[in-house]
């Protein structure tokens, strides 16, 4: 075995895991062994390349082999490490299989060995195959497993050492890049049958920019769950989750959550207004037919949930700072409730109330307190509350807070209002008072 081999990594046999520079990997690769910083990442005037034969997709549970490609001017001798992840979890998401050929292993996180007989644990479920030896050629080939269904998008990471034999490490290059793979498409177009506001706050509030809709059909996504941290740009929520994308009068909207059945999405600013709105979802086998929506300025809705529905009566969703719901004890088994007294501070939520201040454009995570630009008014029964608060939510996606005094009215089940901008929001809600 010739030297430039046994001093290709600080261990010939491959790296430790999570060296490939992927979220929640080291960022610096593996120049934190070789030569930092006097050859930084990626600044060895070469590059490592990943061939996809069917292009940047996968099909589900179809094995496929990916060529990696090292270029380098003075490189000896090869390694590498990749890794694949789940785009919904893109530090911890292991996606698919990896299969060691000749000259490679695949370890765990925890840096103990994957087999057919021995799958990485469940409290280390990240896959990195490497090299075992190091090659002398700067191609190098790897076969990966996707995972048995379409579980949206996947990362490929990978680094690569180009090293030139130096016992000291110097001059090794170090370099990495990284690839999203789509699912191939295998399904019929998704089809809308129906769409509107919220139903946990009132189905029936209506579109307007930055409000929350429910778009019910078929075929609309294959797989199911809410957007996650991974999905976010910094601040700024998702327009497409595992390749389901809306849009509301062309302009996409954020969205939340997929399943096959149900689309919920956030719709994005846009001054028009008007009877007949175009909205349409997007997959990676169409798009959906068009349905209409008629567009106001603002459509608010109080949160009402389905299971505050107690003897035909609507009761909204109303907290004390305690957490302890607004309503007479027991209302609903498992949850905690009283009455709200006169001069007490309860809060509810909304959806749909409009611009604020400072502004906070939709599909942004509100930063700290904002004021609605137009002024709303909330009363029990007759009697006018005073609202200490009223603004989004800091640290979530269009969802509105108000803090409110309560009124000096007679207890029992009053009938709660809400007015913003000349628009009410839902009918027929109340709220339980004691004295």
């Amino acid at each position: 075995m010739v030297p430039s081999v046994v001093f290709l990594y600080a261990y010939s046999n491959g790296p430790d895991p999570r060296y490939t520079a992927a979220p929640g990997d080291d960022k610096l690769a593996c120049t934190s062994c070789h030569n930092l910083p006097a050859i930084p990442l990626n600044g060895g005037g070469g590059n490592v390349k990943v061939n996809f034969a069917n292009g940047p997709t996968y099909t589900p549970g179809v094995p496929q082999t990916f060529s990696i490609v090292i270029t380098d001017a003075v490189a000896r001798v090869y390694g590498f490490q990749m890794t694949a992840r789940l785009a919904s979890n893109l530090s911890n998401g292991q996606a698919g299989d990896f299969t060691a050929g000749a000259q490679q292993i695949v370890i765990c996180e925890d840096n103990s060995s994957k087999g057919a007989n021995s799958p990485c644990r469940p409290n280390a479920p990240v896959q990195f195959i490497e090299h075992s030896n190091p090659f002398q050629t700067n191609t190098i080939s790897v076969q990966w497993t996707p995972p048995a269904t379409d579980v949206g998008d996947v990362h490929i990471y990978v680094a690569a050492n180009a090293a030139n034999g130096d016992a000291n490490f110097t001059g090794d290059h170090i370099y990495t890049a990284d690839y999203v793979l789509t699912p191939q498409a295998s399904g019929a177009p998704p089809s809308i049958t129906s769409a509107a506001s919220a139903g946990d706050f009132n189905p029936n509030a209506g579109l307007a920019s930055g409000t929350w809709l429910e778009i019910k059909g078929s075929d609309l996504s294959t797989t199911t769950r809410s957007w996650a941290g991974g999905d976010f740009n910094g601040s700024k929520a998702p327009t497409s989750v595992d390749g389901v994308s809306v849009t509301i009068n062309g302009i996409p909207g954020y969205v939340a959550y997929v399943s096959p059945t149900q689309v919920n999405v956030q719709a994005p600013d846009d001054p028009t207004v008007g009877p007949g709105i175009d909205i349409q979802v997007s997959n990676r086998n169409g798009k959906s037919n068009l349905l209409t929506l008629p567009k106001a300025a603002i459509a608010p809705a109080l949160l009402g949930h389905p299971a505050f529905k107690v003897n035909g009566t609507q009761y909204v969703v109303a907290q004390f700072t305690d957490q302890t719901f607004v309503g007479k004890a027991g209302l609903i088994a498992g949850l905690n409730f009283r009455p709200a007294k006169p001069g007490e501070l309860v809060t509810i939520f909304a959806v749909g109330c409009g611009p604020v201040t400072p502004a906070t454009p939709a599909g942004t995570i509100a930063s700290g307190l904002t004021s609605l630009q137009t002024t709303p008014s909330f009363k029990f029964g007759a009697a006018t509350a005073t609202v200490q608060y009223g603004g989004l939510v800091a640290g979530l996606v269009g969802l509105y807070q108000f803090n409110l005094i309560v009124p000096n009215v007679p207890a029992g089940d009053v009938p709660l209002t809400m007015e913003i901008g000349g628009v009410s929001a839902n009918p027929g809600l109340f709220i339980t008072v004691g004295q």
